[in-house]
């Protein structure tokens, strides 16, 4: 695929955040993980600087050269048991150790109850201690997957995003050229909107790149002649969705009789948005066309590459064919070799 630099997409600033406090973590999870502050300390704002988690199982045996300390750290079974067969001393001693380090919080996972005097070094020294009843590695994935959601890099992109038979479309280009029009009219025949005007897209993982609106602005949108509408309580429930993977960008064009518009679908065009390529089609646009409908068939072209099926180069090999049989001197006078009987 060929890169396309979009005027839209250039200068788009990237941010991230540094740091979010364990009472975030406390708060947005402990209904998904059922967590329960066992010290009382879930509003206590410690930072967490780091996207992964650590299991401190050698740091409370005494080696502590390679501890993360600044992740969260997940107790679990093997820690607990451990620590169960040590001494009292012995175990006091070890868990203390881990306090020499600026830990975020800790999260005990299985449901196991800490003995007091481990709570109380914990509350001195102002740490807060999560239960979960969750197994370890439930524990693990959940807490991951939240922190790698937080600490994921964002962008701010002005557009219309929408879902169309499940494929992302994200309505790129100029102020006023009709990008919420056409998401009003695609609503109206059934499909999706994520966001209009202020799209967050946020980068997870490798080559994914996720849309979605902000808390103030959600599913308003403005229809200029028109004001401020409120497409969920308009269309309903199934007119909304509050985030969805940006798969393609419509850039949305006036017609230029100067510009060379794509006419096989050979010369694909891409974007770069955050180190993520996504698949580009430039659209002209001019009064009575029907936006709405090229739109939908975009989607489902898509859909059909994505299946491992594309017209543009089954044409293209149909083509080559043509040649090698015309090469080859093979007769082709006819369209079609035979028609079956039509009785109708």
């Amino acid at each position: 695929m060929e890169k396309y630099e979009a005027a839209t997409l250039k200068n788009l600033k990237e941010f991230r955040k540094e740091s979010i406090t364990t009472d975030v973590l406390f708060e947005k999870n402990k209904e998904r993980i059922q967590l329960r502050s066992a010290n009382n300390l879930e509003h206590a704002e410690r930072e967490i600087t780091d996207k992964n988690t650590h299991r401190p199982g050698l740091a409370l045996a005494g080696f502590v050269e390679l501890f993360t300390y600044h992740r969260v750290q997940i107790i679990g079974n093997t820690e607990v048991n451990y620590l169960r067969s040590l001494s009292a001393e012995d175990q006091l001693s070890a868990w203390k150790r881990l306090f020499e380090f600026e830990i975020p919080c800790i999260v005990v996972t299985n449901g196991h109850e800490l003995a007091k005097p481990l709570l109380d070094v914990a509350t001195e020294n102002n740490v807060p201690v999560f239960i979960s009843q969750f197994e370890t590695t439930k524990v693990i994935f959940f807490v991951s997957d939240f922190l790698d959601d937080q600490f994921a890099p964002q962008t701010v992109i002005h557009g219309a995003f929408l879902d169309v038979y499940g494929i992302g479309l994200l309505f790129i280009g100029r102020s006023g050229i009709g990008k919420s029009e056409i998401a009003l009219d695609l609503i109206e025949r059934g499909h999706r909107l994520v966001a209009d005007d202020v799209v967050i897209a946020t980068r997870k993982g490798e080559g994914i790149l996720m849309g979605s609106g902000t808390d103030l602005v959600k599913h308003f949108m403005e229809v200029r002649g028109l004001g401020l509408i409120d497409i969920r309580s308009i269309f309903g429930i199934r007119s909304i969705r509050f985030q969805k993977r940006i798969e393609v960008i419509v850039q949305l064009e006036e017609w230029d009789d100067s510009q060379e518009y794509t006419r096989t679908g050979l010369d694909a065009y891409e974007v770069d948005i955050m180190d993520v390529n996504v698949p580009l089609v430039r659209l002209p646009i001019f009064p009575g066309k029907n936006v709405t409908v090229i739109s939908e068939v975009i989607a489902l072209n898509y859909l059909l590459k994505h299946y491992g099926y594309d017209p543009a180069m089954e044409f293209s090999k149909r083509l080559q064919q043509r040649l090698e049989d015309k090469a080859k001197k093979i007769p082709s006078d006819r369209v079609i070799d035979w028609f079956e009987h039509d009785f109708e």
